[in-house]
């Protein structure tokens, strides 16, 4: 009788592994998008992705500046080694049936025929693949404003990884991540938690009430998209995934990877002139403070650094105030209401940026 041995089917493989490793790390309090990502990416891996449809096709709900548009670009930066290797289709500009010519080319016999090139050629698709990596990626931005000529045709991408266009050619979807975002179900998410002020959906405090409340956001978000979409529609999508407002700390975590990224942006554009910024925890506390706001999440933080923080060293730099191998001092002034910038070096200077 042949031995058996159990196998434990929850282990995630090495590539697969990689990915979600580097995605928590650039993605801040989306744990279930993540999975999700994550998980249709082993099943291609593992080459037992569904013939004949897209690699995984995914909704995101959930209010702006939530992480929605980022973890797209996150997942091409991980897997492909660029950002903006993303096929991003801006839907309010497909509010009208007779604007899909612009992703598909116009038929032959129409007006513009062989000036109209197609959006969604295979081409288009094909243009940021690697040696390594040959998977596309396709997000359809805010696709409650798209007309129903768009999610018509999104049917035969999800149900076939098949389009057809306007001449006829077929474009195969087979090796692409399709996104779709919107900001249904919001208004109702918000709803649930503005009476709870301070409340952060993902504190590990009041692991039930968390729960709780974060079950009944993600079924708003789901119950919005059934009342916009057909059946036949959201039957084709892989997973609906709504996204949590984010809290104090995943904010807080947010500012520590924006200055992560600034370092690096500073060691590119510096060239042969580099030099290093230490921010003190009390200046990132003024950067919290100046960039919170709960209705748009973390997009006024992000602006508030480059206002607060970037704008200031650009203005350092230009007048040459600091130097190669400078360390800057970035704290926040005595009345709280501005930062300061020393530089480490022989001088003992002061900057004042103001917080206007």
């Amino acid at each position: 009788m042949p031995r058996l041995a159990l196998l434990d089917p929850s282990k995630t493989g090495r590539h697969a592994l990689c990915l979600e490793s580097q995605l928590r790390h650039r993605v801040v309090g989306q744990d279930e998008a993540i999975h999700e990502i994550v998980r249709v990416y082993q099943t291609h891996v593992a080459g037992l992705a569904a013939v004949g449809r897209p690699i995984g096709s995914f909704l995101f709900l959930g209010p702006t500046g939530s992480g929605k548009t980022h973890i797209v670009e996150a997942t091409a930066e991980c897997l492909l080694g660029d950002p903006r290797a993303v096929l991003k289709i801006d839907c309010a500009e497909f509010q009208h049936g007779h604007e899909i010519a612009k992703l598909i080319g116009s038929p032959p016999g129409y007006l513009g025929h062989r000036e109209t090139g197609a959006l969604l050629s295979q081409e288009m698709l094909k243009q940021y693949h690697t040696d390594k990596v040959k998977i596309s990626f396709v997000l359809f931005d805010e696709i409650e404003k798209a007309s129903d000529a768009l999610w018509n045709l999104l049917l035969g991408i999800l149900d076939k990884a098949t389009l057809t266009l306007g001449d006829n050619r077929k474009v195969d979807f087979s090796a692409t991540m399709v996104f779709m975002t919107g900001n249904l179900g919001a208004a109702e998410m918000s709803a649930l938690v503005s009476p709870r002020l301070g409340f952060c959906v993902n504190s590990p405090e009041n692991t039930d009430g968390n729960a709780t409340l974060r079950t009944r956001m993600s079924r708003a978000g789901i119950a919005a998209a059934r009342r916009k979409f057909t059946p036949e529609f959201i039957n084709r999508l892989d997973k609906i995934v709504v996204f949590k407002p984010l809290g104090d700390q995943e904010l807080r975590r947010i500012v520590d990877l924006e200055l992560e990224t600034l370092q690096q942006r500073i060691l590119m554009a510096a060239g042969n002139h580099p030099f290093q910024i230490q921010v003190t925890q009390s200046a990132r506390e003024f950067l919290l403070a100046e960039g919170t706001d709960a209705r748009y999440g973390a997009r006024p933080l992000k602006r508030a650094i480059e206002r607060l923080l970037v704008q200031p060293l650009s203005n350092l730099i230009a007048t040459g105030q600091i130097q190669h191998g400078d360390r800057i001092r970035v704290t926040c002034g005595g009345d709280s209401s501005s930062l300061l910038f020393f530089r480490e070096a022989g001088a003992s200077e002061v900057w004042e940026s103001a917080a206007a």
